[in-house]
This record gives C-alpha cells, sequence and structure tokens, in this order.
C-alpha cells in the first residue's frame, strides 16, 4: 500500500498555500515599565528615556521606543499558520526551512507609555514574486484600549528564494570599529526643521556591535505568543542549512538599532507623530559584527494637516563594508 506523503500530511504553510487576508488570533499586552527598560536593553539603548525611574523619581509611565510595537503585537506567523489549518514552515518535522525577514515598514500615531493595554491583530496582507524569489507581507495593527490604532507595521517575509546560500564570512577579515555603547541623545545636537537641507548628513553616527548573548536575549524578550527556541538565530545547525549559512541577528533587532540611531538625532515624537519607518535587510548582521548607521536628508515637505515632514535615507554598514541595511525614515516636525 502506498504510504502517504508526509509533507501533504502535514500541511505545510508554503508559498502555494497563502491566501491575503488569512489571519491570526488577536493578542493582548499590558505593557510594563519593566518591559519597555528590557526592550531597551536588548536594542542595546541607553538612553534615559526607556530606563526605569530611579528610587525616589517618581513611578509615572515611561515612554516606550517606537519599534517595540514589532515585540508588543508581533508578527507570530506560525500562530497565523496554524489558524488557517496548516503548519509554518520553521515548525515543520517533515521539510523544516526558515521564511526569512526581508523588510518591514512602520507607521506610528502616537507615544506609547507603560500601564497601556494594547491589542495586537495580524493578517497576510500580499504575496508577490520578484526576480525568481517569492515574498509574503503580513499587516499588523496595535490597537489601544479605546479601538484606535497607535502603531502598524508591513513585515514581508521570503518564502522561497532563488538565490543559492550565503557564505559565512571570516571573522578577521577585517577589523570592527567600537561600538558605541554609552551614546545618549543631546538635545542641542539634534537635527531640526530649520537646517533639514536636502544632502545634509544626519548630526550623529552610529556603531553597534552584535553578540550571540544579545541575540539570545532579544529572542527570549516575548510579551504575546509562543517562545520559538530553535530558530536561525538561535540555532546554529538549522541555520546552516538555510540562505545565510549561519546565525544571524533577527530584522526587528536590526530594525531597533536605526530606532536607536534615530533616537540620537530626533526625540522620540518625530517618528510617533505620525512618522515611518521602511527597513530593507541587504547583508545578514552576525555575532561579531559591529555596524555603523548614518543618514542624510533626502527631502522636506509638509502635508494636509500642516506637518512638516522630513525624509531621510540611513545606512548600515559593516566591518567589512558591506551593506547591511538600507532604511527611509519620515520624520514629522509638527
Amino acid at each position: 500500500m502506498t504510504q502517504p506523503n508526509a509533507t501533504t500530511a502535514e500541511r505545510l504553510w508554503t508559498y502555494d498555500a497563502v491566501r491575503v487576508g488569512q489571519a491570526g488570533g488577536e493578542t493582548r499586552v499590558t505593557l510594563s515599565a519593566e518591559d519597555i527598560a528590557e526592550y531597551a536593553a536588548c536594542a542595546q539603548n541607553p538612553d534615559p528615556r526607556y530606563s526605569m525611574p530611579a528610587p525616589g523619581q517618581g513611578a509615572g509611565p515611561i515612554i516606550a521606543m517606537p519599534t517595540m510595537a514589532l515585540t508588543y503585537a508581533p508578527l507570530l506567523r506560525d500562530e497565523i499558520a496554524e489558524a488557517n489549518g496548516f503548519v509554518a514552515q520553521e515548525s515543520s518535522l517533515t521539510n523544516r526551512r526558515q521564511t526569512p525577514f526581508a523588510k518591514c515598514e512602520m507607521r506610528w500615531y502616537r507615544p506609547v507609555r507603560s500601564g497601556e493595554t494594547l491589542t495586537g491583530a495580524r493578517r497576510v496582507y500580499q504575496k508577490y514574486e520578484r526576480r525568481g524569489s517569492k515574498f509574503v507581507t503580513f499587516r499588523v495593527s496595535a490597537f489601544d484600549e479605546a479601538g484606535a490604532v497607535v502603531a502598524s507595521y508591513d513585515y514581508t517575509c521570503i518564502f522561497e528564494y532563488s538565490a543559492g546560500q550565503q557564505s559565512v564570512p571570516d571573522a578577521s577579515a577585517a577589523s570592527a570599529p567600537y561600538a558605541d555603547i554609552a551614546a545618549i541623545p543631546d538635545p542641542a545636537q539634534f537635527l531640526t526643521w530649520e537646517n533639514a537641507l536636502a544632502g545634509t548628513p544626519l548630526p550623529r553616527t552610529l556603531s553597534v556591535g552584535e553578540t550571540t548573548e544579545n541575540i539570545l536575549r532579544k529572542n527570549a524578550h516575548r510579551l504575546a505568543g509562543r517562545p520559538s527556541e530553535s530558530n536561525i538565530h538561535t540555532d546554529e545547525e538549522f541555520a546552516r542549512q538555510n540562505i545565510f549559512g549561519g546565525a544571524v541577528n533577527a530584522g526587528p533587532a536590526t530594525m531597533s538599532y536605526v530606532d536607536r540611531f534615530i533616537g540620537l538625532n530626533v526625540p522620540p515624537e518625530a517618528l510617533y507623530n505620525g512618522g515611518n519607518l521602511v527597513m530593507r535587510a541587504i547583508t545578514p548582521f552576525r555575532a561579531g559584527d559591529v555596524v555603523t548607521f548614518s543618514g542624510e536628508v533626502t527631502g522636506t515637505g509638509g502635508n494636509l494637516y500642516g506637518q512638516r515632514k522630513v525624509q531621510c535615507r540611513i545606512r548600515g554598514v559593516n566591518q567589512r563594508d558591506e551593506l547591511v541595511c538600507l532604511s527611509d525614515a519620515t520624520l514629522s516636525f509638527g
């Protein structure tokens, strides 16, 4: 008697099985000051705005880093697959493979603070093919207790990739710059509307080093959904079988470093009050790498609500002079 095909029996959530509109369950998270401080620590961000208040300073709410929306309203694509009767490829017992981060676009509508309860909703937004690879984009929205959207993002994964496996670079091939561990914002150095001319460099750069310990810490910081103990960020053996040829950090982690870089150049309100950020992953960010972020103004303008907008291009380059990520931010200056 013919045995059923194991892959078919498992109902893998492959690109062909993905349908626009497939949704996962809602999540609900009440943010604590400790949650916000831990996210900032994982982002290697010593900015005191995101730290626990010191004794005697009161216990009022603290603001969250803008990209923390990726944690309090996480993607949870394995749970979207399960809600629609499928097994995510990362969870497969028969044909396990990764669907890695390609890019993410985030939008913000107001600041988020400790003590708030936020509901996350997620669904398949679109799927498309480009240069032989197949991509799926998910839309995740975070709502406050009044039902208003506070942030949303479109997260794109590579479900099938045409390029061959990348090689892991020689760690000794180039000397890395020192990471800016203690860099914190200085309002006197902030970009202003008056000096935001096209071609103007952003006032400060930022070098961020990645470590295995920090990758594991970021993976463990989860406020909703099931933990992921084995993936291309934490499991070297599994990672070697996938496109990057070895373990790498997560796209949302790199995005949090871009957030930290932006926070050295403008106040967080520039994102929170109607700003947006698009980040594209170009080259893997691996443990041992140091990536230096820099940016420049690419344009200015306004909108129908009288807000003054500044567009910026941000580049993250590692110690081997490889472009790790390319980002475009729209900043709001009131």
